[in-house]
């Protein structure tokens, strides 16, 4: 089992700019990190 922490950016406004900063300026959800990977949006871009 994987531990996981799920962030909601309209509810902690404040993370927003560290979700920007992961998926490189791009305002798309979801943002997933895996280690070093960062996959975006659903489709895993």
């Amino acid at each position: 089992m994987r531990n996981h922490e799920y962030i909601d950016v309209l509810e902690q406004p404040d993370q927003l700019q560290k979700m920007l900063e992961l998926s490189g300026g791009k305002r798309k959800v979801p943002v997933i990190v895996e280690g070093e990977k960062v996959s975006i949006g659903f489709g895993g871009t």
